[in-house]
């Protein structure tokens, strides 16, 4: 499977139509099963399916660490239009118990590309789980100045079709890591966390999330429970990512757009010249 597509179209301009061919980003559902039982239906851009998944079920509280999941594989009984958008994530160990749980708190809904958790996870809820960001480093504002560009150059199924969202997981000194394009931001964001995840690199604490548009609660969230930092995004955040933030230790930067950005929480981690 492929991020993109090419479709037939036609353009119209001033006294005149033309047909031609353009590249389209590919959206399908992926359903998400979980020891057999159906747990959700995402809607993605195919790729990293795998990773989607983990970093999914990370974020829903099923699993908490790499030792939980026991295999992740395309189910074998899909239907023809089902079979490789079907997932199975065998878990176990403490994740067996709780994935009852979460069973029984779920709404029979299909998540959209842009929807996340929807809030389902509190702020109060999220204290036990995740108490406080690690993370006493900091570094120089140019790194966050920069982290646009090095995203943007990576970004090779948004170059050709310009409708994907991208994240970015850097290393201190502002080198990418890993990269993820999805059509929803929470999948980018899962994806890469995911991966992270069955590599058994969790916690982030030494890592920067760049993420394009704007950073909503379950961005932070994400972040948060993948011990990322330091979150910043190209556009503004919302009031309770804000407040996730404050009150998590994360520092969360918006509008990173050419020499200037903001910081909402945790400015120490930011350093510059220039005294507040």
């Amino acid at each position: 499977m492929t991020g993109s597509r090419s479709i037939d179209i036609v353009r119209v301009g001033t006294g005149r139509r033309t047909r031609l061919q353009d590249v389209v980003a590919v959206e399908e559902p992926m359903e998400v099963r979980v020891n057999g039982a159906p747990f959700a239906v995402i809607m993605r851009t195919p790729g990293a399916d795998r990773e989607l998944a983990a970093g999914f079920l990370l974020a829903e509280d099923v699993i908490r660490g790499s030792d939980e999941v026991g295999a992740i594989e395309y189910c074998a009984d899909a239907t023809a239009e089902g079979r490789g958008n079907t997932l199975n994530v065998t878990v176990i160990g403490g994740a067996v118990e709780r994935l009852v749980t979460r069973l029984g708190e779920r709404r029979q809904v299909m998540m959209t590309s842009s929807c996340g958790l929807c809030g389902r996870l509190t702020i109060e809820s999220l204290r036990a789980r995740a108490p406080f960001a690690r993370g006493e480093w900091s570094i120089d504002a140019h790194i966050v100045r920069g982290l646009p560009d090095k995203l943007r150059q990576g970004q090779d199924v948004f170059e050709s079709t310009g409708g994907l969202h991208a994240a970015g997981l850097f290393s201190l000194d502002g080198t990418l890591e890993v990269i993820a394009e999805d059509v929803g931001r929470h999948n980018a964001v899962d994806k890469i966390v995911g991966r992270r995840l069955l590599e058994e690199a969790l916690p982030l604490d030494r890592s920067l999330l760049f993420v394009s548009g704007r950073t909503s609660f379950e961005l932070v969230q994400k972040a948060l429970l993948a011990g990322i930092p330091l979150i910043a995004a190209v556009s503004a955040p919302s009031s309770l990512a804000i407040q996730l933030a404050e009150e998590s230790g994360v520092t969360l930067c918006g509008f990173v757009r050419g020499d200037t950005f903001n910081v909402y929480a945790h400015a120490r981690r930011i350093t510059s010249e220039a005294p507040l």
